[in-house]
């Protein structure tokens, strides 16, 4: 299922969303410029879990085995990756934004993408390949609209073989389905060794801790 849209109204200018987004957009240009470095781009500021599960980890320094955990949330491997997260964050963000107010949803989505990076991290020790996307974040952010939104419609293009069919559904199902193909992906990942493709668990982590965040970043008082 591709969401198109949602039918639930913006209040207030997202900066925060749009500032993220551009972040995102920002670093992706500046990794189609590093041509045969950006291999060595990814091992530097992407997620990699062996990283922190043998001997040589644990004599890094501490700046190069933590700050992944921030900068892989920016990084991306191609034109599809970028898009497909970028246009989650564009129609879900800004009503998340509302609801939590400019500085606690910035707070809020990096909470969630550390989040998704310790369980992807934790669940996949063995591998050496780099963790890199917005996505565990994003997932904090569908989960807490799940929360605050379960009865907002989205317009969501479902495609089947070659036929294409657009509908209405409830946040409740569509992010509720989402999530349990992260899960049931995730499940079935386990106890094979990662050779690259979707970190399962990061979503799956996000979106738990997002809806675990919700009532403490949830504003009393809203303001248009």
């Amino acid at each position: 299922m591709i969401p198109l849209k949602d039918k639930n109204p913006s209040h207030g200018f997202p900066i925060v969303n749009y500032l993220l987004i551009g972040a995102n957009a920002a670093v992706f240009f500046y990794e189609l410029s590093l041509g045969p470095r950006l291999d060595s781009f990814f091992i530097e500021y992407g997620l990699v879990p062996s990283r922190y599960f043998n001997m040589v980890a644990h004599h890094s320094h501490l700046i190069s085995r933590y700050v992944p955990f921030f900068t892989s949330m920016f990084i991306h491997g191609g034109w599809l990756h970028i898009i497909g997260n970028m246009w989650f964050l564009f129609i879900f963000g800004d009503n998340v934004e509302y609801k939590l107010g400019h500085r606690n949803y910035l707070v809020f989505y990096l909470l969630s993408g550390l989040a998704a990076g310790f369980l992807q991290t934790y669940l996949s020790a063995n591998s050496s390949i780099p963790t890199i996307g917005a996505s565990g974040a994003i997932s904090g952010v569908l989960g807490a609209y799940l929360v605050m939104f379960p009865r907002a419609r989205i317009v969501t293009l479902i495609p089947i073989f070659i036929i294409f069919d657009i509908i209405d559904v409830s946040a409740l199902l569509f992010i509720g389905f989402w999530f349990m193909i992260q899960f049931f992906s995730g499940v079935q990942s386990v106890g094979h060794s990662m050779s690259g493709g979707i970190a399962w668990w990061a979503h799956v982590g996000g979106f738990i801790a997002g809806i675990l965040m919700v009532p403490l970043f949830k504003r009393r008082r809203y303001a248009i």
